[in-house]
């Protein structure tokens, strides 16, 4: 590479040889050897990053969101879509946080020129209104329905509307009930949402129509019920592949358990069942990373995988600090998605089933008490039945620990499949409509961590009232709707922010899950009748969520002290 000769030889005679010394440091000389030594340092480099770049593109793979190895599970755990909850404490990733918006179908939506086009069409075909003022309001009339979805857009100018549905009669004479799906204009999901309000209508002496008020989020109650599948007058087709296969908040939700129809289709049938484990009452994160090992391992093997909808919930999101059995996976999951998008059947309703056929049918029975038994080892099982049955020593007993190793190269956890629970992203989206969609958000850590010197030397000082009005000064105007996430069980605490921003908690919105909310009826009817407390987890869900959907977003550990997410010294390795 050097051309034959040893540059430490040459130094060493250059040192020792006066004679040498002389002749080299002629001026000629040394422009000849600094040129050819520039050009061997300039080749050599030039081959070294040939071979690294050759490297990388030979052997580079994009990032897969949807399927990590076991040894980035806590990388990928801790990690909240920017938000910066401790892994404890965090809401992990589900299937909607990994989809792409189709931004060409999100261009798509309706406009106030859209409407007054339609308008002036429907205007001109009117005849003379003599005798119509005193009618009741017909809110099938194609005017009422144009005047409405102009008050609409004109009234919400931080949203994007996508879809509008028939008007239909309110509390009385004058009023119209009305839902529409709509965006968040600076949305950065893909979820789409479903809103339905009470419009007052009012009709002029000329008859003109015009909108007087406009109810609060949901308050229009009968456009509430979903509708058959016909398209409206100002529907828009959906087209392949655009926002109709988005994620809809505020739909009613079907999650009703699926059943098998018959005896012949429960015989023909294949099913997978995990039995036992250890990871009954750990956190969430643990429950899902082992729950779509299972889910991946059915869809590997093409069985139904049979679930035990319920859950234990870990002490750590309890008021009372002890486990809770007897919670319902659809409290905090969408079943309803899961139903459609794999195959699952509830396990009480199938073990009704196999004890009604299994004695008649000769239905059969694999039983496997070992982890390391792999997937690919019972591809070719032909028994009607799988059981995985773990045992008692942990971690050995962990599900997750079926897809280590080997079977990670042939099982995908089906994030895709798993999505947050409507009502509670409903409560999100009640929570941003009051702030009509343009509010900013901060997340402030303090808590156990706070008091922990040793650990976060500086985030006490940093996330004080009077430092927070310093870092906010220059990131968010002031007089702006502020919410404020955070484990500060006392938020009079942040009561110096008031003087510059109005001020924002998740506790200020009780009402929406108190026992008049369409949340306490509708779960309280899935839980047979009992009523189901808004626990720990499903506040930091919502907390989360309603921060993530700020137009500006600050992050602890990102934006408010230089403390690292895990402690000292642990900045490079630590999740943003």
């Amino acid at each position: 590479m050097y051309k034959g000769f040893d540059r430490s030889g040459v130094s060493n005679m250059m040192g020792r040889s006066p004679l040498l010394r002389s002749v080299s440091l002629r001026p000629e000389n040394l422009g000849q050897h600094a040129l050819a030594m520039i050009g061997n340092v300039c080749f050599s480099m030039f081959v070294i990053g040939v071979l690294i770049f050759t490297f990388i593109a030979a052997t580079y793979e994009p990032e897969d969101p949807l399927f990590h190895p076991s040894d980035k599970i806590s990388t990928f755990l801790t990690s909240t879509s920017n938000a910066t909850f401790e892994s404890d404490n965090t809401v992990v990733k589900t299937g909607e946080d990994f989809m792409a918006a189709n931004q060409t179908a999100f261009n798509t939506f309706i406009n106030i020129t859209d409407v007054a086009d339609n308008a002036e069409l429907a205007a001109s075909a009117t005849s003379e209104c003599e005798g119509d003022v005193g009618k009741p309001i017909d809110c099938r009339d194609p005017e009422v329905f144009h005047t409405m979805m102009r008050a609409a857009i004109e009234k919400f100018k931080d949203v994007h509307f996508y879809r509008f549905g028939k008007p239909i009669r309110g509390s009385d004479d004058t009023t119209c009930d009305m839902a529409w799906r709509f965006r968040p204009k600076e949305g950065k999901t893909a979820s789409l949402y479903k809103d339905y309000r009470r419009f007052v209508i009012f009709k002029s002496e000329n008859c003109s129509l015009s909108v007087t008020d406009i109810g609060e989020y949901h308050s229009g109650v009968n456009a509430r019920k979903r509708k058959p599948k016909k398209q409206g007058v100002f529907e828009k087709e959906p087209q392949k592949g655009d926002v109709a296969s988005l994620p809809v908040v505020g739909e009613l939700v079907n999650d009703s358990l699926p059943i098998v129809e018959s005896e012949s289709a429960f015989q023909n049938g294949k099913y997978l069942f995990y039995f036992a484990g250890g990871d009954r009452c750990k956190s969430m994160n643990h429950y899902l990373w082992s729950f779509l090992c299972a889910l991946g391992e059915a869809q590997y093997l093409n069985r139904t995988l049979i679930m035990d909808l319920s859950l234990c919930l870990s002490a750590m999101y309890t008021k009372t600090g002890q486990n809770e059995e007897g919670k319902d996976f659809r409290f905090y999951f969408d079943f309803e998605h899961l139903k459609e998008a794999a195959s699952v059947l509830d396990q009480v309703q199938f073990w009704t089933d196999w004890n009604k056929w299994e004695r008649k049918d000769r239905l059969s029975l694999h039983l496997v008490e070992d982890f390391r038994v792999t997937p690919v080892k019972l591809k070719d099982v032909k028994d009607t039945l799988i059981i995985r049955k773990f045992g008692l020593v942990e971690p050995d007993n962990y599900w997750y620990r079926v897809c280590e190793g080997e079977a990670e190269t042939v099982i995908q956890r089906p994030w895709h499949m798993l999505w947050k629970s409507r009502r509670l992203m409903d409560i999100v989206s009640a929570v941003a409509s009051r702030l009509n969609w343009d509010y900013d958000s901060v997340h402030v850590i303090r808590g156990e961590k706070a008091m922990n010197k040793d650990a976060w030397p500086n985030l006490d000082r940093d996330t004080s009232p009077d430092a927070l009005l310093t870092t906010l000064k220059d990131k968010i105007d002031e007089g702006r709707n502020l919410y404020i996430a955070t484990d500060e069980h006392d938020t009079s605490f942040f009561n110096p922010l008031k003087d510059k921003y109005t001020t924002h908690f998740l506790d200020e919105y009780k009402d929406l899950w108190a026992e008049n909310s369409e949340w306490y009826s509708d779960t309280t009817k899935l839980n047979n009748g009992a009523p189901v407390e808004f626990d720990g987890y499903m506040k930091i869900s919502v907390d989360t969520e309603v921060f993530l959907r700020g137009k500006k977003q600050l992050e602890t550990f990102n934006d408010l002290t230089r403390d690292c997410k895990d402690g000292v010294n642990t900045c490079s390795t630590s999740s943003s």
